[in-house]
């Protein structure tokens, strides 16, 4: 299987990509064994146990500003669904993530279904308060009707690209 190839933010270190991506810091030393102990903004690096997103038929693009999430299937839109977005003081990362992991049922305010974001504490969930999607609500989680997201995990690899535009 081909891999993700992860290009190194600013400000990133070996142990802040090993958490964003749930995976621990040997596992990552492990499938780069050409990092010593400093990473650079730009280099590239492997990600274990994620496909490389190009492999995958789908990628997701949400646009916090019109509160929807767009599921793409090879370039084209197949699926466009409401969302929730953080609030003011929370609001929701923009830039480029990826699927790394997933819970079904977890249960509380995140509904039917959990899809970790790769940057720490932030995901694609369903809801308890079904009233609150189409609002800027969260704590920068991307919100969504659980029958919503539960269609949307059937359908989603973990490594599948997520794009957040403002």
């Amino acid at each position: 299987m081909k891999l993700l190839t992860y290009q190194v933010k600013q400000g990133e270190t070996i142990s802040s990509i090993a958490q964003d991506f749930r995976i621990s810091t040997a596992a990552l030393l492990q499938v780069n064994p050409s990092i010593q102990s400093v990473i650079y903004a730009g280099q590239h690096i492997i990600i274990p146990n994620l496909p490389d997103p190009s492999t995958i038929p789908y990628s997701i693009i949400v646009y916090i500003g019109a509160k929807k999430l767009e599921l793409y299937r090879l370039g084209r839109l197949i699926r466009t669904y409401p969302i929730a977005v953080g609030k003011i003081l929370t609001t929701t990362p923009t830039g480029e993530f990826y699927i790394v992991n997933r819970q079904p049922k977890p249960g509380g305010p995140f509904g039917a279904y959990w899809l970790s974001l790769s940057k720490i504490h932030y995901g694609i969930h369903g809801t308890n308060n079904p009233s609150s999607i189409g609002k800027a609500v969260s704590k920068g989680c991307i919100r969504m009707y659980n029958q919503d997201v539960t269609e949307l995990a059937a359908a989603v690899p973990n490594g599948t690209r997520v794009t957040i535009i403002r």
